[in-house]
C-alpha cells in the first residue's frame, strides 16, 4: 500500500499517518506494507516519525518524480491519495483526494476484501 500526502507534521497529514501506525500489525496480518511518500526530506521524514510515533517507511521525493507518475503531484506536494498495489506490481485500488480522518481503515478494509 502507497500512499501520497502533503507535508509532515500538518494536522492532516499526522493523522492520517497516526491511523496507518496505529493498524500497522493488521496489515502485515494481510501481508501487507504501508509506505507513504511526500515531498519532505529525509530529515523531516525522520524527525517525523520519531515525534509522532510513526513506525513503517517513508519515502522523500523531493522533486515529484515518483508522485507525478501516479497522478499525485501538484507542485510543490504531492495530493493526498492512496494505491492498493498488488503482489504483482498492478494497481488493484486507488484512492483520489482522500480525507485523512479514517482512511486507514476504509484501506484494510478492501484490502480484508481483495485477500
Amino acid at each position: 500500500m502507497l500512499y501520497f500526502y502533503p507535508k509532515d507534521f500538518t494536522a492532516g497529514c499526522t493523522l492520517e499517518a497516526k491511523g496507518f501506525s496505529n493498524l500497522k500489525k493488521e496489515f502485515m496480518r494481510l501481508n501487507a506494507e504501508v509506505v507513504g511518500i511526500s515531498a519532505d526530506s529525509e530529515e523531516s521524514h525522520d524527525s517525523f516519525c520519531n515525534e509522532k510515533s510513526i513506525n513503517y517507511t517513508l519515502l522523500s521525493d523531493t522533486n515529484g518524480i515518483v508522485s507525478e507518475k501516479y497522478g499525485s503531484w501538484i507542485p510543490p506536494y504531492s495530493d493526498r491519495n492512496t494505491f492498493l498495489i498488488s503482489p504483482e506490481g498492478q494497481i488493484a485500488y486507488r484512492w483520489i483526494s482522500v480525507t485523512p480522518i479514517n482512511h486507514a481503515k476504509e484501506v484494510l478494509n478492501i484490502l480484508k476484501k481483495k485477500v
